[in-house]
């Protein structure tokens, strides 16, 4: 079993929806403490771990952007004692009906509510769904509990968290909700791991952000706040699954995925490509012809603009309860990381070419 494999659990098992990431936000700001010279917060939240360089004053800084929060429910109305639900993020409503849930209620009494997502009998539901998938709005949440309780517990606007619990499978893969984007957090954390007592000229500063579900709010924010010289964004990708091709996703187990587009700075992406080679780490290009939809995407355009590079985990399953990643490229994506670090020179941003 890999050794990241506890901390990652307890990353899956934590909630964290997108603008209520504090109880994920604890965990990580436990296990990151030894591992930087400080840490802070920023105004919306994001986690602010720095791990200082050793070059001469001013010295170049780097961010690395994993974001923390996941996608998630809110309860929208109260129908007879069921939860009337909507979306945090993007959520396909086809893979909700039978999936647990958490319902942390803010009324009186009980602070966490196990449930069920539900969909009503067929012949209760319009004719025009006939026999497709049923649309949220259809949808409810049922917590086993009769109407009265449930409206002296359970208040509009709370939130409804999955509740899978964290499943090892073969190959040394793991199943669960929200490995997007906490396999990304587990990644940076073995980059910090891999960083204790090794030089590296550049301040180095890892960030959990919040809000990327609901647009890269905590990536905009904390790189206009630092005002870096190179930016990396570290997140997930299509892994092969199902009827999925090979030129749409990527293989679990194959290593970390190399963006290449335009939110890519082609100095970076070079760089990139030939330390993995040169490390042996196993590796695949993606090619992103527009933006990436991660956190580079704000990263790159912050301020007068930052160099960006996206690097990204295979997941087969992404936005679903059950997600699935392999701690080798957990662990390749930090080694990665954690060597880029290593190898920047001071003058790096100096010699770089901006129109390869």
């Amino acid at each position: 079993m890999s050794s990241i494999s506890p901390f990652l659990k307890s990353l899956i098992s934590a909630p964290g929806i997108s603008a209520h990431e504090a109880p994920v936000r604890q965990i990580i700001e436990e296990k990151w403490r030894p591992l930087v010279d400080d840490l802070s917060l920023s105004r919306l939240g994001s986690l602010h771990g720095l791990k200082r360089g050793r070059a001469q004053a001013p010295c170049p800084s780097l961010v690395l952007l994993a974001h923390m929060d996941a996608i998630g429910l809110v309860v929208t109305q109260i129908v007879d004692g069921f939860l009337s639900i909507a979306p945090i993020g993007g959520i396909d409503p086809r893979i909700l009906p039978g999936t647990p849930v958490t319902v942390h209620a803010t009324g009186n009494g009980i602070k966490e509510l196990p449930g069920l997502v539900v969909q009503p009998a067929a012949s209760l539901l319009p004719d025009s769904i006939g026999n497709g998938p049923v649309p949220l709005k259809h949808l409810f949440v049922d917590t086993g509990l009769p109407p009265r309780q449930v409206t002296e517990l359970v208040q509009v606007g709370d939130l409804v968290a999955f509740a899978t619990e964290p499943v090892e499978l073969a190959a040394e893969t793991i199943s669960g909700h929200s490995l997007d984007n906490r396999a990304s957090v587990a990644a940076l954390t073995v980059c910090l791991e891999h960083l204790q007592g090794r030089a590296h000229a550049w301040d180095v500063w890892a960030i959990a952000t919040v809000r990327e579900e609901v647009g890269l709010h905590g990536a905009a924010t904390s790189t206009f706040q630092i005002q870096p010289g190179l930016a990396v964004a570290i997140d997930v990708t299509f892994g092969k699954g199902p009827g999925a091709s090979d030129w749409q996703t990527v293989a679990l187990n194959s290593g970390p995925a190399l963006g290449l587009g335009p939110n890519i700075h082609p100095a970076l992406h070079k760089r990139f490509k030939e330390l993995a080679e040169k490390l042996e780490i196993p590796f695949s290009l993606e090619v992103m012809p527009r933006g990436s939809g991660t956190d580079g995407m704000a990263a790159q355009v912050s301020r007068e603009g930052v160099p960006t590079m996206v690097i990204s985990i295979p997941l087969r399953y992404m936005h679903t309860p059950v997600e699935v990643v392999a701690y080798q490229d957990i662990e390749r994506t930090g080694r990665l990381l954690a060597e880029f670090v290593c190898s920047l020179e001071v003058n790096f941003t100096t010699k770089m070419i901006w129109d390869e």
